[in-house]
């Protein structure tokens, strides 16, 4: 996920970002943000963060578990906000979304 300086809440969305590292998928053992995971954080409205993101597969066995972790983690780091995740299936995952460190850390 890119972020432009330009973006009003730009702040906001690197201080996210910071925080969602810490969710891992336990099947790979990368960071959602490496894996490529989260597509978009929205936080135009004062109360909310919705999450725009994905999963490796639809029948994602720990999705549950990684996407109570993106809640968690953003709890914590904005307590004044309510948590959306809006999981998404367009554009389909792939390994192509990885950041150049998920890639190494997979030996690819």
């Amino acid at each position: 996920m890119q972020i432009k300086l330009s973006d009003p809440y730009a702040a906001e969305k690197i201080k996210a970002l910071q925080a969602l590292p810490q969710v891992i998928d336990p099947e790979l053992g990368i960071n959602i943000i490496d894996m490529g995971l989260v597509y978009d954080l929205d936080f135009s409205k004062p109360t909310k963060i919705k999450v725009e993101m994905t999963l490796s597969t639809p029948n994602c066995p720990m999705g549950d578990a990684i996407m109570q972790g993106v809640e968690n983690r953003l709890l914590t780091a904005f307590p004044e906000r309510g948590i959306e995740i809006e999981l998404v299936w367009e554009p389909v995952w792939s390994i192509d979304m990885m950041s150049d460190e998920g890639r190494a850390q997979l030996n690819m």
